[in-house]
């Protein structure tokens, strides 16, 4: 009476994740204003009677609350039996949930993350627009990772990536959040409330490079997040070239005076003998802890106001450390000093970067 038909089964327990849903839970959407918004958004939920759809998203959104948890150890969501998930799905689920907004990252810089700034960020969600719920993933990841991280020797970077299977560029961006929290660097006062995140990753990145163990010492052996004390110390001996004041102006002038207007140059020639003492006189005190703490106050205090009200510009502040810089390296030095070029090299590659970053005219 009926036909032999052959039909092919297919079954399979692998857990779906829709990417467009799945982002609407990290930035955290409540259940009923993703519903709303998908519906808003027509294409393919047009059509879809709005029972349906409001049926799918608490499905999902179930689905990534149970997988929250395996989320706050990356490695466990691979091994953990409940949920059957592709390895790109892994990805999508950890790279997004660890997303960082740079304006609630700006925020988190100088809080500690204590219960208390947890239960403040009402405000940081206020001022950058950020839910408070995504406000509130985002400080509790900085904190894991924080925590994590902060004594485990080797490369910050790549000990965030390996024990959190981050992507690089997102790695690197916690890494610089972390280096800042654990040196404690001074960046809420109002003066730098100018400075974005940008300019603070910027920052982080080449004193993480130029002046922790791990400029000389590679391997697993040193912390990122360690400052070299003996190259700080040995800075001191950059109050050398405070003797040297003629000789680098005198350069400085040869070198810049074709390259600038009058007027600028002839502010250089005025303010010379302020803006070199400030940058020898700041890298004397870099070992003192209270100094090293306050170093993007004191960039600003002693040359970036300096600059900004004799109206320089971004490319005269890079035109006029990049030629001290050199000028300085050209200088002629007796032989017991020798080392003051090393010193210098070292802690200008760091201070061009800051001040280059840190100008906003």
């Amino acid at each position: 009476m009926f036909a032999d038909v052959d039909v092919d089964v297919f079954i399979s327990n692998y857990t779906i994740i829709d990417p467009e849903i799945y982002q609407l839970w990290v930035e955290g959407y409540t259940f009923v204003e993703a519903v709303t918004l998908l519906k808003q958004k027509g294409g393919l939920f047009a059509d879809v009677p709005p029972e349906l759809i409001a049926s799918d998203v608490q499905d999902h959104y179930r689905t990534y609350a149970m997988l929250e948890k395996f989320l706050h150890a990356p490695p466990k969501l691979s091994e953990q039996p409940t949920f059957q998930i592709c390895p790109q799905d892994r990805s999508l689920l950890i790279e997004h949930y660890y997303s960082l907004d740079d304006a609630v990252a700006r925020e988190l810089f100088g809080k500690k993350l204590n219960a208390r700034n947890r239960k403040d960020l009402d405000e940081v969600a206020d001022k950058t627009g950020v839910r408070l719920k995504s406000c509130r993933r985002q400080f509790d990841n900085v904190k894991r990772i924080y925590k994590a991280v902060e004594e485990t020797q080797g490369n910050l970077a790549c000990n965030i990536r390996q024990q959190f299977i981050l992507p690089e560029e997102l790695a690197q961006k916690y890494a610089a959040v972390v280096f800042i929290a654990c040196l404690r660097f001074e960046t809420t006062k109002r003066k730098l409330q100018y400075l974005n995140f940008k300019d603070f990753y910027e920052c982080g990145q080449a004193l993480m490079t130029f002046w922790t163990y791990t400029y000389q010492h590679s391997g697993a052996d040193y912390l990122d997040t360690e400052m070299d004390k003996e190259f700080l110390l040995d800075l001191r001996e950059i109050r050398y070239l405070l003797d040297k004041e003629k000789e680098i102006k005198h350069l400085v002038s040869l070198r810049l005076k074709p390259t600038l207007l009058e007027r600028a140059y002839q502010e250089v020639e005025n303010n010379f003998r302020s803006y070199y003492r400030a940058i020898i006189m700041i890298a004397c005190n870099l070992h003192r802890t209270r100094e090293l703490r306050l170093l993007f106050v004191e960039l600003t205090e002693r040359l970036i106001e300096p600059w900004k009200q004799n109206g320089w510009t971004r490319e005269q502040v890079q035109m006029f450390m990049q030629c001290m810089t050199q000028c300085v390296l050209d200088l002629e030095v007796p032989r017991d000093n020798q080392d003051i070029r090393c010193l210098w090299d070292r802690y200008m590659q760091v201070i061009n970067v800051c001040l280059f970053r840190m100008y906003h005219p």
